[in-house]
């Protein structure tokens, strides 16, 4: 995928809304897909898990790979 703004980010972002963490999965950033998911999962416990699906989105719509 390029960089910000391209059509891989905007995908990713929408595969983030749905399952946190997942647009960086397809970025191909394992740990911080994993990380997110995680923190997630444990934060929808105590109704803070949307605070981690909005970061995970907008991390997913403006990573830039490195070149």
């Amino acid at each position: 995928m390029s960089g910000q703004g391209s059509t891989g980010n905007v995908i990713a972002a929408l595969a983030s809304f749905f399952v946190a963490g997942l647009g960086q999965l397809l970025q191909g950033r394992l740990l911080m897909a994993a990380i997110q998911f995680c923190l997630a999962g444990v934060l929808w416990f105590f109704w803070l898990g949307w605070i981690i699906h909005l970061w995970s989105i907008i991390d997913a719509a403006r990573w830039k790979a490195p070149a």
